[in-house]
Formats: C-alpha cells, sequence, structure tokens
C-alpha cells in the first residue's frame, strides 16, 4: 500500500481508504460479521484510514469499527468521523447542527462508542447554515488543544467557506463527492483547497455502486439509492450505458471497472486519497487492487472518453438534499 499526506497539515494515509457507512444499513441490510471481517481485511492489507459517521446507522457504525479495532494498536490506524446531521427514530434526515455546544457533545458520544481517546479527524458532515463556519471550526480547534480531536475536516463545503474556516484554523481535508461522473469541484473548489493546502478524501467515486461494473437494479426501499436520481426512470439506463463505455477501455487495460474508476480518481493529484465503500472482502479486495493500477495519460484519455465530464443524467441526490450542500452553491 502506498501512502499519502491528508493536506499540508493533516496526517499520513494510505492511498485509498475504508468508507463504512454502507455497513449500516444505508444501502439496505448488512451482515455483521461480514462487516468486521472486511474492516479487518483492510487494516491487514495496508488501509490505514477509515471513515465514519455517528449519523451512520445512528452510531451503530462506530460502535462497529469501535469492535473491530479492538486490539488494534491505536497508531495503526486513523479514523475520520462526521457529526452533526440529525436523523429521527425512523430514519429520516431533520437537518444539521453546527453549534459550539453540538459539535463538543457529538464529539463526546463518538469517543465513546468508538472506544477511543482521540479521533483524528473530525468535521461537520455539512455546512449548518445557521451557525457561521467560524463557530463550528473555533469549537473543534478548542477540542485539538485539549488532545481529543488531532486534525480538522470539513464535508461538501465550497470554497468560499473552506477559506473562511481555514482562517481560523488549519483544515486537514474537505470530504466531498467525486467520481468520473461527479466532476463538479474541478471548477472552484479543488483549486481553492489546493491554494490552501487542504486534501481532498473522495467518496462515491464508484457513485455508489453505479459506476462499479457490479450495479443491479434491484434496490429496495431500505436503499436510499431507490430515492436518487440516478437510479431511477431513464437516467439509470443512460449512465450505465456510459458504464458499459467504460468496461471497454477496463478491459483493454487489464483491470475491472471499478479499478479503473479508482485509479482515475487517485489519478487526478496526490492530494487526492478515494475513499471506496466496499461491504465484502471480495469488493475490497477488488478495490484495493486500484492502488497498484498506473493509468498513463492515453490511459486517462479513453477513459474520459468513454465518460466525458457532465455526462451523467440526474442529480447525485434529491432535491431536499441538493439544497443543503454548500458545495453545490453557485
Amino acid at each position: 500500500m502506498q501512502f499519502r499526506q491528508l493536506g499540508k497539515t493533516g496526517p499520513k494515509v494510505s492511498a485509498i481508504g475504508l468508507g463504512a457507512m454502507g455497513m449500516s444499513g444505508m444501502y439496505g441490510p448488512s451482515e455483521r460479521p461480514e462487516s468486521l471481517a472486511t474492516i479487518r481485511a483492510a487494516l491487514d492489507a495496508g488501509v490505514t484510514l477509515i471513515d465514519t459517521g455517528d449519523f451512520y446507522g445512528m452510531g451503530h457504525n462506530e460502535m462497529l469499527i469501535g469492535e473491530a479495532l479492538k486490539g488494534v494498536p491505536r497508531d495503526q490506524v486513523v479514523i475520520s468521523s462526521k457529526f452533526g446531521a440529525f436523523r429521527d427514530p425512523a430514519g429520516s434526515w431533520l437537518g444539521y447542527d453546527g453549534r459550539p455546544a453540538a459539535a463538543k457533545n457529538a464529539l463526546a458520544h463518538s469517543l465513546q462508542r468508538l472506544g477511543l481517546d482521540y479521533i483524528d479527524v473530525y468535521r461537520p458532515s455539512r455546512l449548518d447554515p445557521n451557525v457561521p463556519i467560524e463557530d463550528t471550526v473555533g469549537a473543534l480547534a478548542d477540542m485539538v488543544k485539549a488532545g481529543y480531536v488531532r486534525h480538522i475536516g470539513l464535508s461538501e463545503v465550497g470554497a468560499d467557506t473552506l477559506r473562511r474556516a481555514a482562517a481560523v484554523h488549519p483544515i486537514s481535508d474537505l470530504q466531498i463527492e467525486y467520481s468520473l461522473i461527479s466532476r463538479g469541484i474541478e471548477d472552484e473548489i479543488l483549486p481553492a483547497a489546493r491554494m490552501l493546502g487542504i486534501g481532498i478524501t473522495a467518496y462515491g467515486v464508484l457513485s455508489r455502486g453505479l459506476i462499479s461494473g457490479h450495479f443491479e437494479k434491484t434496490a429496495g426501499a431500505s436503499d436510499f439509492r431507490s430515492h436518487s436520481p440516478r437510479f431511477q426512470g431513464g437516467n439509470v439506463d443512460a449512465n450505465l450505458a456510459l458504464v458499459e463505455a467504460l468496461r471497454t477501455v477496463a478491459t483493454a487495460k487489464g483491470v475491472t471497472v471499478a479499478q479503473a474508476a479508482i485509479a482515475w480518481v487517485a489519478a487526478q493529484g496526490a492530494d487526492i486519497v478515494p475513499l471506496v465503500g466496499a461491504r465484502r472482502r471480495d469488493r475490497l479486495a477488488e478495490s484495493v487492487g486500484a492502488a497498484s493500477v498506473m493509468l498513463s495519460p492515453a490511459d486517462i484519455a479513453a477513459i474520459e472518453r468513454a465518460v466525458p465530464k457532465n455526462a451523467a443524467a440526474g442529480d447525485r441526490y434529491p432535491a431536499h438534499a441538493m439544497a443543503a450542500l454548500d458545495s453545490e452553491r453557485r
């Protein structure tokens, strides 16, 4: 496994990280023994970065990771967690809370669930429109000084918010969706992050399985993809046609569709760390294999011809969720 630096102030992490959200029900039922085995297999494969959030399964995900990490030396893993998203008992989304007291309270609960003394990278899941980002980051800076947090990250914020946050405290990385079919960060956000020395942890690199080469149109009601525009109606068929074009390029290269898609994200810069959302060991092995895929300029050009920028049909979230994204405001 190769390693990359999360921005100029962040930790050194594996070139591919594990996003654990899917192990807590967001894509339908998952198997606890397989989830635990997958986390441990990731560590065995050299993956050091594990990403979670306190609202994934309403705490389930952090507790799962805490269980998987028992006996693992603390300095061998980098835990990134998010806070601030509110949900009700039915799993519905209720908004975001970035108040300083809420941040500190959420951190206390996450430390307990994870069984850790500190979290390596802690970040608000979204910008709270009612709380200045300076206040939220200031509270997290207090937690850095107290030793409960090592680095501060952000998630799905725009260039202006990045600049304002970085003026308060160094920001290690911005977690944001980035894939062959989600390239919006390239226009303003990625240049701003690079100017500020902020790394990118890219989630959704396989677009929630849509461009993995394995997707089948069988999402159930508990799978949040059933509500995503890219997976609905004619959109999903148009997007799967892009996948087949990508499959032709990947096969010629001798890699899988997923590996080509992940390698493309990794090739966009040494300051970018793709997060893969594998829920099973076989999918993990395939995704981690992308770390050894070297793409030439000709390979990258062929991939981008197969999946041109802005070719995706449908937004990446439903309208109400898109409206909550500071990163999508123009």
